[in-house]
């Protein structure tokens, strides 16, 4: 079947006309002739080409192009106006439209212009993929995010990269942690000596002090033969230890030891070894929480913690979720041999608008699954799995007071995104006083 085609033309006898002639080339046309109802079809609908008269009741074309580009952001426009205007077409190109048309419409030439558009947005996608690769092999190691809470990682990691200095990076599980502790090192003087992973959380408590600093030979039952722990093996390079909230507190203080005076002794060696490793580390807790509660060392914590860089979950981030979807994509139709050219508009506003508790991982486990999954050229909602598209879906918990605490927080947050981020305007429309509104902001922790 053809592309999904909207013609928003408010003279009905050339709307018609430029229908009947799409749907005689297997194009599917919607037509209207008023802006308001575009702007309502552009909202319901997925549509592959917007073609749109400057000159429409209740909502001009410009102003339906700006709204487009953020409605439904994959969607290419053509603008078709009735006299030449060089000020108009300005306008419009500057608003995303691919093309200009003055009526009456070359049909022939327009039907060639529409041909192209699909290699245009294939194009698009594979830039988009190239770009992405560059920043991942050139930047920051894989991490894909252009959003303003990304940079400021990525300012982070800059910074922090060539010292020496011990840093704690936390964020919830699926985040990215190991990425960006793997950025560091790839940015920092260490690169070309070793990093060390460790997941401290898969670690039996019984077994942390070899797997840490390494044993002897006969040094216990069941050591028949010596190992060298992390530390050693990330001898001037870089120690990473994710989760690092879950080691034992007396392994913890000869960690602090190891830390402070650079050096281990092997269990079952009487003399202490210097080793020289940067320690990065990653955890999930609210370690501040854990000292108050007696589970982890303070001091431990202000030796591990001299910088801090804090991931934000992609909730907070909504903004490079199609970013995500076209490296995961990418990185799928490699390792599945496929070949799919992208997500629909439909799919991507699920996609925007679900709670990935999960984080990015959840979000590449979905896409992995559509890419292996999809029957055609672009990832649809069916590819999709079907919690993710429930339109009442919410993830409520049980306790009334946090259901309407998290249907607060999803509510002010969609009016905010609907005003631009307007507070006067969204506070008008929830019928709540200004400085409610930043009180509800800052109880619900709303990133505004």
């Amino acid at each position: 079947m053809g592309s999904n085609i909207l013609v928003a033309d408010k003279d009905r006898e050339a709307a018609n006309q430029l229908s009947d002639f799409l749907q005689s080339h297997k194009y599917v046309p919607f037509t209207t002739h008023d802006g308001e109802e575009a702007l309502h079809l552009l909202k319901k609908h997925d549509f592959d080409i917007l073609v749109v008269n400057v000159d429409l009741p209740n909502r001009n074309g410009i102003e339906l192009l700006d709204k487009a580009s953020a409605i439904c952001p994959k969607t290419l426009s053509i603008v078709i106006s009735e006299k030449a205007s060089a000020e108009s077409a300005i306008e419009a190109l500057k608003k995303g439209a691919i093309d200009y048309f003055i009526k009456p419409l070359d049909l022939d030439a327009f039907l060639i212009r529409l041909k192209s558009i699909k290699k245009y947005q294939q194009t698009l996608l594979e830039n988009r993929y190239l770009r992405k690769e560059v920043h991942s092999k050139f930047n920051h190691h894989n991490i894909i995010g252009e959003s303003k809470s990304m940079q400021k990682v990525y300012k982070l990691i800059d910074k922090v990269a060539d010292s020496s200095s011990n840093v704690l990076i936390s964020g919830r599980s699926g985040t990215g942690k190991e990425l960006v502790a793997r950025a560091i090192h790839q940015n920092s003087n260490r690169k070309d000596n070793a990093f060390v992973p460790i997941n401290c959380g898969a670690i039996p408590d019984n077994l942390f002090e070899s797997e840490l600093f390494g044993f002897k030979k006969g040094s216990f039952t069941g050591a028949q033969t010596s190992k060298e722990g992390v530390f050693k093996a990330a001898h001037n390079g870089t120690l990473f230890l994710d989760e690092v909230g879950e080691i034992p507190l007396n392994i913890q203080v000869k960690l602090l030891r190891a830390i402070e005076m650079k050096e281990i002794k092997p269990i079952g060696v009487a003399s202490t070894r210097k080793v020289d490793c940067r320690i990065l580390s990653a955890t999930n807790k609210n370690l501040l929480k854990e000292i108050e509660e007696g589970n982890f060392r303070e001091d431990l914590y202000y030796r591990l913690n001299i910088i801090e860089i804090h991931l934000p979950p992609l909730s907070r981030r909504r903004d490079d979720i199609p970013l995500l979807v076209d490296y995961f994509i990418h990185k799928y139709n490699k390792e599945l041999n496929r070949n799919i050219l992208g997500v629909d508009n439909k799919a991507m506003k699920v996609l925007m608008n679900y709670e990935w508790k999960g984080q990015v991982r959840e979000l590449e486990n979905v896409i992995e699954r559509a890419v292996l999954l999809t029957e055609g050229d672009y990832i649809t909602t069916e590819d999709l799995p079907p919690h993710t598209c429930e339109e009442d879906y919410t993830g409520f918990p049980d306790d009334l007071k946090e259901s309407v605490k998290k249907f607060e927080r999803k509510h002010i947050t969609s009016i905010l995104r609907k005003t631009d981020n307007d507070k006067s305007k969204t506070a008008e429309k929830l019928n709540i006083g200004l400085s409610s509104l930043y009180r509800k902001i800052d109880e619900l922790d709303i990133e505004a």
